[in-house]
């Protein structure tokens, strides 16, 4: 067997470096590119044919589970995911016997993880590699539930923020800013990307830059045609959108 050509697929640059020093010491594997989002991931994917993939879940746009779904039916390589996701993705990994590291994670765990991937690759070749990768993504599209928490990266840590405490979500520019209490987190992610991981039940899209908390809405004013003004348990005051004012009314019936 050949060198195991290797991507490394993460949304920080850091956590980039961290893998290639890993991989620094393994003679067998080279690693062939490295990028920073989902979308350069599948077309590279698609483009370099690796053997492995290091691959970040949780990344803007394009997650690690959207690189796959994009990527086939290409032919997929085997993958070690590197996630701080909850634990139902985790049972996931586990049940399609696939391999993942949780961030933060040790030395021994990822000489670990690359010992798996090496037999892994010699025993089974990668089409099998792809029929279980194929099936993972499956089962995860056929159980999708919204999320309940969202992963917060900051100053080099990373922690979790539970959906229910946030009051609401702004636009700013290529990231989102998450409000909760006296605090806000930037997130690299899209308001789309962030919609649709949230419940609807729970939080509103009012405006092109913002979504709100329903359980945080104080007040609502009616605004010249049909707007609304929405005042949150925290003094904030949004404006709806036009195209937005809509479902809002659908949610709490017509406020005039």
């Amino acid at each position: 067997m050949g060198k195991i050509r290797t991507l490394i697929v993460d949304d920080e640059p850091l956590a980039r470096r961290g893998l290639r020093a890993h991989l620094a010491g393994a003679a067998d594997v080279e690693v062939v590119a490295e990028c920073g989002d989902g979308r350069e991931a599948v077309r590279l994917i698609r483009e370099l044919e690796p053997d492995l993939v290091f691959l970040d879940v949780q990344m803007p746009e394009l997650d690690g589970f959207g690189v796959l779904r994009e990527a086939a039916p290409a032919r997929l390589p085997s993958v070690i995911f590197v996630t701080a996701y909850d634990q139902y993705a985790l049972r996931a990994f586990e049940v399609h016997a696939l391999d993942y590291l949780l961030k933060p994670f040790d030395a021994e765990r990822f000489a670990e993880a690359l010992a798996r991937a090496r037999a892994q690759i010699e025993r089974e070749g990668l089409s099998e590699i792809s029929l279980r990768l194929q099936s993972l993504i499956d089962g995860l599209r056929a159980n999708q539930k919204y999320a309940e928490r969202v992963v917060v990266k900051t100053a080099g840590r990373i922690f979790f923020l539970g959906v229910e405490e946030i009051d609401w979500v702004e636009a700013a520019d290529n990231y989102v800013r998450v409000h909760a209490g006296r605090d806000s987190h930037l997130l690299r992610e899209t308001m789309n990307s962030l919609e649709k991981r949230l419940d609807p039940a729970l939080f509103l899209r009012v405006h092109r830059s913002a979504i709100v908390n329903v359980r945080r809405i104080k007040e609502l004013h009616t605004l010249f045609r049909g707007e609304y003004e929405i005042i949150l348990q925290d003094g904030t005051r949004l404006s709806t959108g036009r195209g937005y004012r809509d479902r809002l009314q659908e949610l709490f019936g017509r406020a005039d």
